[in-house]
């Protein structure tokens, strides 16, 4: 058979999924695990969630390194020890801090998950935050932060968050090096016993499981007692009032990193998926209106991208990019040139299925192994998203229309609201 390489290939659109559903549990202290069980493989991720993010905290970087030396020692074993045993048995430790949450997550071979659930119900229950180690993490931490903080790109991100949400907010709240440096044993022991210790946290196990690992889970983790007092949060609010750009100058940059957006709002907003689709036409993938003319068109960038990221309590959006200093302000008049094009002309039928086409694909292309399906759910187990969520994620992609977009641009991307950030130099 002759293969005509002048005609594409046809194809099938993506118009649903199907995934495999969510077995809810409950253990005997009333933790909930939800269980996404696929057998591919016999491994298996366990991921403890616990309210615990910088949300919760009173001392700014409390949140991470309190769950950062969950693994540094317990009253009988060195941090050394932690690590060996965890490595016995093939098994890997992720601890991870964010603003709304942090969490505790083992990935292991099924066979073993009861081997190393005591040293997990160790971590959690008897952390000893030794001095030294503590020490150690801060050097580590802030030789990282002094590299970083001389990034054109890590700063532009700093100054834009602080710039939608203040300084002091858990969402606009980064690290800085003299809030490490100022933060004692206590402080981070304090965070521990306040927000973690006893707890109520949530399991989310996906992989290779059955009867057997919930039953293990359950006599480590289902045995712990927990509190009932109520956890204290931040209550403030984010600011965003101020609407001067701000250029941060270094004159020695040859670069200048921009970023341009505005705070939105989260998952649950009624106007998410017309703003998930705009964002995709506007510099949302490789393809995208932004890509094409200030990569493509004008070679100002490697690469410019817009995205939409997602707390659980708020949300923003964020177009960025790096281009040479005498290209800024050029980069930022096609950007607005950009979105004023997106706001005042339709997108072609054919541009918009391409959109939606990809958009289906990729969000398909996540859910390949068990670990990504289960990291889809916890828009729906931990931010309160409807069950059907993910099961009509793409048909709402499909659903919006040029007019939804056209009339989103100029809901949402108004020229007026969109707050600006330079870190170089213009």
């Amino acid at each position: 058979m002759t293969l005509n390489r002048t005609q594409s290939p046809e194809f099938q659109a993506i118009q649903e999924i199907r995934l495999p559903a969510v077995q809810s549990h409950q253990l005997d202290n009333g933790i909930p695990l939800h269980l996404i069980a696929v057998a591919q493989q016999p491994v298996l991720r366990l991921e403890c969630v616990f309210n615990a993010g910088t949300w919760y905290e009173q001392v700014p970087g409390s949140a991470f390194f309190a769950m950062k030396m969950l693994a540094e020692g317990t009253p009988t074993r060195t941090s050394a020890q932690i690590s060996e045993y965890i490595d016995r048995y093939g098994a890997f430790l992720e601890l991870n801090s964010g603003p709304d949450r942090a969490s505790i997550v083992i990935y292991c071979l099924s066979k073993f998950l009861p081997n190393v659930l005591p040293v997990l119900r160790e971590m959690l229950t008897e952390a000893t935050f030794p001095q030294k180690e503590l020490d150690d993490l801060r050097n580590i931490t802030l030789q990282n932060l002094r590299v970083n903080y001389e990034k054109n790109a890590y700063l532009a991100g700093v100054l834009f968050r602080e710039k939608l949400f203040g300084i002091d907010h858990p969402y606009g709240r980064s690290q800085r090096p003299e809030n490490v440096e100022k933060l004692t044993r206590q402080d981070v022991v304090d965070f521990f016993s306040q927000v973690i210790s006893n707890r109520p946290f949530q399991i989310i196990l996906a992989g290779q499981a059955a009867e057997d690992e919930l039953a293990a889970i359950n006599r480590e983790l289902g045995q712990l007692p927990i509190r009932t007092d109520v956890l204290v949060a931040f209550n403030g609010s984010a600011h965003s009032d101020d609407r001067s750009p701000i250029l941060a100058d270094k004159p020695d940059s040859v670069q200048s990193s921009i970023r341009v957006g505005r705070r939105l709002f989260t998952r649950s907003h009624p106007d998410f998926f017309k703003m998930l689709v705009t964002n995709e036409v506007l510099g949302g993938y490789f393809g995208s209106r932004l890509m094409k003319n200030i990569r493509e068109e004008k070679g100002f960038t490697y690469g410019i991208s817009s995205n939409m990221p997602s707390f659980r309590q708020d949300g923003y959006f964020l177009i960025g990019t790096d281009v040479n200093k005498e290209n800024t302000q050029q980069t930022l008049d096609e950007i607005r040139k950009e979105i004023s094009i997106l706001q005042s002309e339709s997108v072609s039928a054919d541009e918009l299925e391409t959109v939606q086409n990809y958009m289906a694909g990729e969000f398909v292309g996540s859910l390949n192994t068990p670990f990504e399906i289960a990291d889809r759910y916890k828009v729906v187990l931990l931010d309160g998203m409807p069950t059907d969520f993910l099961t009509t994620y793409i048909q709402k992609i499909r659903q919006v229309t040029p007019a939804d977009i056209m009339e989103t641009a100029n809901r949402y991307l108004a020229s007026e609201d969109l707050r600006e950030v330079v870190v170089g130099g213009k």
